[in-house]
């Protein structure tokens, strides 16, 4: 999938990989890459720029009309502090909700979910969930701004 490619063959490898049909609404851009990719949910209208990482294997669920920046990674993997237990690894899904929108080189760590409407700042390194309708910045992320609806 590291090849420049026309849209549709892009969601075509990405659903062998994934083991799902990828609705025509997203949008791809290569390279994109995965350790295992069978355990990625996209929705629908779902935008991953270029040089995105997603490491899968305690899930990953992007739902509707989520936006990934270039560079982004989401990481599901992580592995103990014990040393003596450090080789094993500790799995914990990452939940992208609607609308949310992972900015430039940013990175979600596993168990997160980065609410509905929210915003992740470019660089952002999200130890832990965030709320929606809220932007995040910096390294922890946190909670720097809340974003109003608009009718």
């Amino acid at each position: 999938m590291n090849v420049t490619r026309e849209p549709s063959e892009i969601r075509e490898r990405l659903a062998e990989i994934t083991g799902q049909t990828i609705d025509i609404s997203v949008e791809i851009r290569v390279p994109l890459w995965t350790d295992y990719g069978r355990n990625l949910k996209i929705g629908k209208r779902v935008f991953i720029n270029d040089n995105v990482q997603i490491t899968d294997l305690g899930g990953i669920e992007l739902a509707d009309d989520v936006l990934i920046g270039p560079g982004a990674m989401l990481l599901s993997v992580n592995h103990p502090l014990d040393p003596a237990k450090r080789h094993a690894v500790e799995v914990q899904p990452i939940h992208i909700e609607r609308n949310a929108w992972i900015g430039a080189g940013a990175k979600v760590l596993a168990g997160v979910t980065v609410g509905e409407n929210a915003v992740v700042g470019a660089g952002a390194v999200v130890t832990k969930s965030v709320p929606a309708n809220t932007v995040v910045a910096g390294v922890p992320a946190k909670v720097i701004k809340t974003i109003e609806q608009v009718d």
